[in-house]
């Protein structure tokens, strides 16, 4: 916020003026300056807007046009300060800032005594940093969670759900119909088939491993599984398990001539998170900004 709010002061009205001197203050190269977020937006460039939006709630900075901005006599006395840094906590000072937190959705009180709590490094994160990061924590949680119950499923039910994720994935044009469980437990063999055809012409063979995390796949029980497939005349398999594989068994799974997937606990709960097996929406939030094209009347 302060090399904003001083960039501001020296005649850089608008942000895109000011992006060139940040990367500069901050020695950032070009890549850094192109870093993405999660959602798109430019990193720093989002960070910018929202220190000037911090800035104007606080009273330091004012719009005198359209995306257009001047320091006003508030933000030029504390630059006269010379301050090493403006953080969140500094601007609580001001009850405009205050009560614009207020006014927030989140709620007023909890909200103020949050950001006067914050530690600097992380009080000055921007509402979507943090809702990203809130996100990130919330899908890291449910996907530990979502593990822990595929676990608990007994081993005929867990090749019923490997066989459901990929019609859920689109094989088999993700007609029920078109995928079956066949396995038994400990037999080594096939788990599970999925027709990409209706015919059955080209299919995926399964092999489904409900094991606890430290129990590694190691490269003996592919050279099962690719057996069971030789069997069948079969070119395409897809071995599950909930643990993990050994270097040796996805350096193996490399050479051999059929195309076998490996898929881990973590990949396998992170697919099911994105194909909706086994999760359900509880909130959906949008996120809406500015359509500028709206207002760019002539």
């Amino acid at each position: 916020m302060l090399p904003v709010l001083s960039l501001i002061g020296e005649q850089r009205e608008r942000l895109d003026q000011a992006l060139p001197d940040l990367q500069k203050y901050f020695s950032l190269s070009d890549e850094q300056m192109e870093r993405l977020l999660p959602s798109g937006k430019a990193y720093v460039a989002d960070r910018a807007g929202w220190a000037r939006t911090y800035l104007v709630k606080a009273g330091l900075v004012e719009k005198i046009g359209r995306a257009r901005y001047a320091v006003t006599p508030r933000g030029r006395e504390l630059l006269g300060r010379n301050p090493k840094k403006i953080s969140k906590n500094d601007l609580l000072q001001y009850p405009e800032f205050q009560a614009w937190l207020n006014s927030s959705r989140n709620g007023g009180e909890t909200l103020v005594a949050t950001v006067a709590k914050t530690p600097a490094e992380s009080g000055n994160t921007t509402p979507e940093e943090a809702m990203e990061s809130a996100f990130s924590e919330i899908d890291s949680a449910l996907a530990e969670d979502l593990l822990e119950q595929v676990l608990s499923l007994t081993p005929a039910r867990f090749e019923r759900l490997i066989v459901e994720l990929l019609l859920a994935m689109g094989y088999g044009d993700g007609r029920a119909e078109m995928g079956q469980a066949i396995g038994k437990s400990g037999d080594g063999g096939i788990d599970g088939v999925v027709n990409e055809d209706k015919l059955g012409l080209d299919a995926v063979y399964i092999q489904a491993k409900r094991y606890a995390p430290d129990n590694t796949i190691g490269r003996p029980a592919l050279q099962a599984f690719i057996g069971s497939m030789t069997g069948e005349s079969a070119t395409k398999g897809v071995f599950v398990t909930t643990s993990s594989f050994s270097k040796d068994a996805r350096d193996y799974v490399r050479r051999v001539q059929q195309r076998v997937v490996l898929i881990d606990g973590a990949r396998l709960a992170r697919l099911m998170i994105d194909h909706g097996v086994g999760v359900r929406i509880d909130k959906t939030y949008v996120l809406r900004s500015i359509d500028a094209n709206f207002f760019d009347v002539t």
